[in-house]
């Protein structure tokens, strides 16, 4: 009997992303890791380069074993959920992504996974390893509650410093 493969997504540690997609493809994974290009300016030069679409994302088709074993990976931070389940994506969406950034090869995407009310815990800066929860979703920020000195401190910060706490049963 054969598994049931779907693509899902899995959320890398900040500016991993394209480590994380070679690794996984030398291991024989299908792996997708879409890449706009763009240009970066130093003060001597520009140079094109090309960055994750997704900030924190990898995309992988897989069955249950080996999206377990993904997770394994030390660069991989957790599997996107979507109703407590890993999100399962369909194969027509993957095919859009990649149309899209065929005609659109600059293209920006903001994502936010983070939902008002959600539990989550701060993985850099002065706050690191401080738990919180979301309050307000922004553009390209999150405010977070933090209550572990006994106020109520909100603080804007990027969602790639941000890690879902896990809920246990």
């Amino acid at each position: 009997m054969n598994a049931k493969v779907y693509w899902t997504a899995f959320y890398t540690k900040p500016r991993n992303e394209k480590s994380v997609a070679e690794r996984l493809k030398r291991k024989g994974y299908t792996i997708y890791a879409p890449l706009r290009t763009t240009i970066k300016q130093w003060s001597d030069r520009k140079k094109k380069i090309q960055e994750p679409l997704f900030t924190s994302y990898v995309f992988a088709c897989v069955d249950e074993a080996q999206r377990l074993q993904i997770l394994e990976d030390p660069s991989i931070v957790s599997n996107v959920f979507w109703l407590g389940k890993p999100v399962v994506i369909r194969n027509e969406e993957i095919h859009t992504i990649q149309q899209f950034l065929e005609e659109y090869p600059s293209a920006k995407a903001n994502v936010s996974s983070f939902s008002k009310g959600q539990d989550v815990k701060i993985e850099e800066g002065v706050f690191k390893g401080e738990a919180g929860i979301v309050k307000e979703v922004r553009n390209s920020k999150i405010v977070v509650q933090l209550d572990s000195l006994g106020f109520e401190l909100s603080a804007e910060i990027h969602p790639s410093k941000l890690k879902v706490q896990s809920v246990t049963n």
